[in-house]
């Protein structure tokens, strides 16, 4: 198949594919006797692979680390282990973040509704908050 059908079946763009080859997470293709890159159903594979890894938050280096030892014929599973328990305290870290920015928001916008109009050069709902390290 040609690289706008293959991106069509993925839901990704000529662009992306192209840019995986260029950085190595897809093979450089086999070309038709006009020029034309030839995909396969194993490049469609790949790829699938590819957005999934990435929908799971792992970054292009780490996928590329679990290709690389796929096409060494080893097993990634302790790499991909190990990946995932980042991810995995990477997220519970955010969502505390992500609770206590909320909390704070709500605190500001209850202030907010009880004061009404406030001087203050920007906003003094803001300006009076001190800045987090």
């Amino acid at each position: 198949m040609r690289i706008g059908e293959l991106a069509g079946r993925q839901g990704v763009t000529t662009k992306a594919i192209r840019f995986y080859e260029s950085i190595g997470l897809l093979p450089d293709p086999e070309r038709t006797p006009s020029g034309y890159r030839a995909y396969g159903e194993v490049d469609a594979e790949r790829l699938t692979f590819i957005k999934t890894a990435q929908r799971l938050g792992l970054s292009l280096e780490e996928i590329k680390e679990i290709i690389a030892f796929r096409d060494r014929g080893e097993q990634p599973c302790d790499y991909v282990a190990d990946v995932l328990q980042r991810q995995v305290s990477d997220l519970d870290r955010r969502i505390r973040e992500m609770r206590s920015l909320r909390d704070e928001l709500k605190q500001l916008q209850s202030g907010a509704a009880t004061r009404g109009g406030s001087e203050g050069r920007y906003c003094s709902v803001i300006e009076h908050m001190q800045p987090r390290p």
